[in-house]
């Protein structure tokens, strides 16, 4: 977009900041005022907590569009009257008729309603349209195409659904230019700010940080017979099922070790993962001159959000900080790799690349589904998400990934691990 007269403060400083430092700033729109954003995934725990700073904070943004599956509609609809959105898109189809039904009583007598998007393409279509922001807070590889069509159209994309950046790295990395991605995942976050401080060539490591989940400190044996009660039981971050399982079993953090160096081209050997039950530290960054910089915060993740949302600029009070008068103690332990071996799972499959993280993926949301209805134990999940990688093999090289790749790769991972979980469940009965 050409501005029209001289630049804004906030264009100067963009482009200032821009020449000093690339990949930190990238704004498709020019001007002042707030931010266009639209929400994808918006009735899930990202979405509601961007729904919340942006309520709090009317003069920095606006939300134009709304994104969900469908299964909370009332609650979809109470946003889209909340935010008066332009446009609401809902993944099933089959509740259409609920949804209207639901506009029209959370909208007063005579009030527009909302234009409504409907299918499985409908948060795609609602990615590419006009706006300055897109936050992707989908969950699961479903949210592929709606971050290729956030960066396609030009948006800045705030990510919190890793799972694209994971299966379709190579994909997303060819359409996002400088700066257009943002990370929402803390622990992304964190590394963000962090590399601020230095150039790329100052960076020695990213040190990545775990809770590690409920069951930090067991043993593999110990984990044979832990319930999925257990496993929801995350003692720090309030999440879904499937993260909250995928924290449990740290395959959460194979996958960031995946994005990190998807997003900072930072080789695996120098990503690091080290479990901090506090969840103060999101993540660390040591640089060549021996120094390492700490981004923390208590365990919140409006912080992450306002960083993904509001970027260059930070959100005064988005998220609540340390109360320093009072003493707290912070820990780092070195990670359990046998009782936790999916990090290095992710690694391998990461190096692999191709199809394999998208296979890794895959077959991690089917095993965890299976656990969720009995059909495996709690290491059954790695075991069964190893075995379908190992039957995959190694990806064919010198061709360039495409959709229909990862697609393919998907359907197969899941058709596999379906197949191996059934034979785990039926040796059990």
């Amino acid at each position: 977009m050409t501005p029209q007269g001289p630049p804004s403060g906030r264009t100067t400083e963009l482009a200032a900041r821009a020449l000093a430092d690339p990949h930190l700033v990238y704004d498709p729109v020019v001007g002042d005022g707030p931010k266009d954003v639209v929400v994808l995934g918006s009735t899930g725990s990202i979405g509601t907590q961007a729904i919340d700073l942006v309520l709090r904070n009317p003069d920095r943004f606006r939300v134009t569009g709304l994104s969900a599956n469908g299964g909370r509609v009332a609650l979809l609809a109470e946003q889209a009257h909340r935010l008066r959105v332009r446009t609401v898109a809902v993944a099933r189809e089959d509740v259409v008729p609920a949804l209207r039904e639901a506009l029209a009583g959370a909208y007063g007598s005579g009030e527009a309603l909302p234009e409504i998007l409907a299918g499985p393409d409908a948060a795609t279509q609602l990615a590419a349209s006009a706006c300055h922001t897109v936050l992707n807070g989908i969950t699961g590889s479903i949210g592929l195409a709606p971050t290729l069509a956030a960066l396609e159209a030009g948006r800045t994309l705030a990510l919190a659904n890793k799972e694209s950046l994971i299966v379709g790295g190579p994909l997303v990395k060819a359409l996002a230019k400088p700066g257009q991605i943002i990370p929402v995942d803390s622990e992304h976050a964190a590394l963000f700010q962090a590399l601020a401080a230095g150039t790329r060539a100052d960076v020695r490591k990213l040190v990545v940080t775990a809770s590690g989940g409920p069951f930090r400190g067991r043993t593999k044996q110990e984990l044979a017979h832990v319930t999925v009660e257990d496993a929801l039981a995350h003692p720090t971050w309030a999440m879904g099922p499937v993260i909250t399982i995928n924290s449990a079993t740290l395959v959460n953090k194979g996958l960031e070790v995946i994005e990190a160096h998807l997003l900072y081209d930072i080789p695996f050997d120098r990503i690091e993962v080290v479990v901090h039950p506090q969840s103060y530290v999101h993540s660390m960054v040591e640089f060549t001159d021996g120094s390492t910089l700490a981004q923390a915060t208590p365990p919140d993740m409006r912080g992450p959000i306002a960083i993904g949302l509001g970027w260059p600029e930070r959100i005064p009070d988005a998220a609540p900080a340390f109360d320093w008068s009072t003493a707290s103690t912070w820990e780092f332990f070195p990670l359990d790799d046998e009782a936790f071996p999916s990090v290095d799972l992710a690694r391998h499959v990461g190096q692999l690349a191709g199809t394999a993280p998208a296979v890794f993926n895959a077959a991690n949301e089917e095993s965890v589904e299976a656990f969720r209805r009995g059909a495996l134990p709690f290491n059954g999940i790695m075991e069964t998400v190893t075995r379908v990688v190992e039957e995959h093999g190694t990806p064919a090289t010198g061709t360039p990934l495409t959709v229909s790749d990862v697609l393919e790769a998907e359907t197969w991972a899941r058709t596999r691990a379906r197949e191996l979980a059934a034979q785990t469940a039926e040796a059990r009965a």
